[in-house]
């Protein structure tokens, strides 16, 4: 395919609210809650988890919307690390991406949407072997630490998976209008069972009445403080509403993006948190603190419509999720690949990938993306390794936003057409709330986040390495 001299503006202001939307609903907030009960064990202190992610991250895109105004550039928050602290950061978040973040996550979303379409079509399963398995042991690192145990080869549930990762990825390489397109239609379509699941919630009686009162957890569970708890519990809520940052990725290609970004950065978290907190409440009305921590493999949202439907309420919440994860996957493919655009632009990913094709999307950094991220639907466990990039993740967006006050300090004369609501407030509430959470997981959850820590410090040498080899000097690449 033929390279072209950029990307196109084709993004307007609702497709732009719609990846942000489609992007921090993927399967979270049907699961999560459970896990955030057994932390917390009551109903307010559920609520108050949510509340306090809502409010961070508010904070954060609120924050943000000055980034992606002054770099409306594709690639995102590698464009912006890499103002605010020099090529090295960029790379490490480019590099942490492509092997776990956002490759691992859209495997793992794809296999999951393969798992739930055996609801309708029992051969598929993640059970029914088709090539292996290869089973490796787990390694014990540390008391609180293991890698694996793996089982390599290729079942039903994960072939399904590695379908809807090509079909996303051929579709995303014929422009940027049919990728939005078909994100803006599974957004819509989630969007409109998100609803319908507040609705039913909210307003039809369950055929049997919720358990009455808190959690109680088992005796053999230790007991941690309350403010631990609460931190803990952000785990779950803040993997929900992730996702909103890669709207950044693909500035390059949105209309009028000094206003249509830092607008959609607004619009379209207020939009999700606030139907996320509406589910909870439907949630608890429900099924009350005790059947969401005991819902049937944490299937919080199956288990509140089949306690007014039925079975047939089960169904109807697979399928949902089902759409729910194939626009996940779809945008996640379709904003990240930039990332790797903007980093093959400055040597420092694989030859090619810095192309363009002829309807101005980077066809080779989607492909090398997909075919990475199938690599890994074959590993089974390897959402053991989209558990440790959590805490990466979170660590690169409070470097990205505690970079927005640094740029002001830095490059006080950039052009900044839209200016962060509240400074330097809100930036702070972000840094010290997120800064605190990834401070006590290092502390109470370590077999995810040292190992988290340790995959980004891998990029290290890497850097060094592609630096050396693509011969750039010790200023790093420049700035387009």
């Amino acid at each position: 395919m033929s390279e072209t001299s950029g990307y196109r503006r084709d993004i307007g202001f609702f497709s732009a609210t719609m990846i942000i939307a489609g992007s921090m609903i993927g399967s979270g907030i049907f699961i999560v809650s459970a896990d955030i009960v057994r932390q917390v064990h009551t109903a307010p202190l559920l609520l108050l988890t949510w509340c306090i992610t809502g409010a961070l991250t508010l904070c954060a895109t609120l924050s943000y919307g000055e980034l992606t105004g002054m770099m409306p550039k594709a690639g995102g928050m590698y464009v912006y690390l890499k103002e605010s602290y020099g090529p090295m950061a960029g790379f490490l978040y480019g590099w942490a991406c492509f092997l776990v973040i956002e490759c691992g996550s859209i495997a793992a979303v794809a296999v999951g949407s393969g798992r739930y379409m055996g609801t309708f079509f029992p051969v598929v399963s993640d059970s029914r072997w088709l090539l292996g398995p290869w089973n490796l042991k787990g390694w014990q690192i540390t008391q609180d630490i293991e890698l694996g145990p793996y089982a390599f080869g290729l079942t039903s549930a994960r072939a399904v998976g590695i379908a809807v990762i090509i079909v996303m990825t051929l579709v995303n390489t014929y422009g940027v209008k049919l990728g939005a397109w078909t994100q803006n239609l599974f957004t819509v379509a989630k969007l409109g069972a998100m609803a319908a699941l507040i609705l039913f919630g909210l307003t039809m009686a369950p055929k049997a009445l919720p358990v009455a009162g808190p959690y109680i957890p088992p005796l053999s569970v230790a007991p941690i403080t309350l403010l631990a708890a609460l931190v803990v519990a952000q785990v779950g809520s803040f993997f929900s509403c992730d996702g909103w940052h890669y709207i950044g990725n693909v500035g390059s290609e949105i209309k009028n993006p000094k206003r249509t970004l830092p607008l959609a950065l607004l619009a379209g978290p207020i939009l999700v948190v606030t139907l996320y907190l509406l589910a909870n409440l439907a949630y608890l009305r429900v099924l009350g603190p005790m059947g969401i921590a005991t819902a049937a493999e944490d299937r919080v949202g199956a288990a509140a419509l089949g306690a007014i439907f039925g079975p047939v309420g089960g169904s109807l919440m697979a399928g949902a999720i089902m759409i729910s994860m194939f626009g996940y996957v779809n945008g996640a493919s379709f904003t990240t690949a930039r990332v790797y655009q903007a980093m093959g632009e400055d040597g420092l990913f694989a030859k090619g990938a810095g192309n363009l094709n002829r309807h101005g999307v980077p066809a080779w950094s989607l492909w090398l993306q997909a075919a990475w991220a199938c690599i890994l639907t074959l590993t089974g466990t390897f959402g053991q390794l989209v558990e440790y990039s959590t805490f990466a993740s979170l660590l690169f967006l409070v470097a990205a936003i505690t970079g927005m006050l640094v740029l002001r300090i830095k490059k006080p004369d950039l052009e900044r057409p839209y200016k962060t609501w509240g400074y330097p407030i809100i930036p702070l509430i972000y840094i010290l709330g997120a800064g605190s959470i990834l401070g006590f997981l290092l502390r109470f959850k370590p077999a995810f986040t040292w190992p988290g820590l340790v995959l980004v410090l891998l990029g290290v040498p890497v850097y060094f390495w592609r630096r050396q080899r693509a011969g750039i000097g010790n200023a790093g690449p420049q700035t387009k």
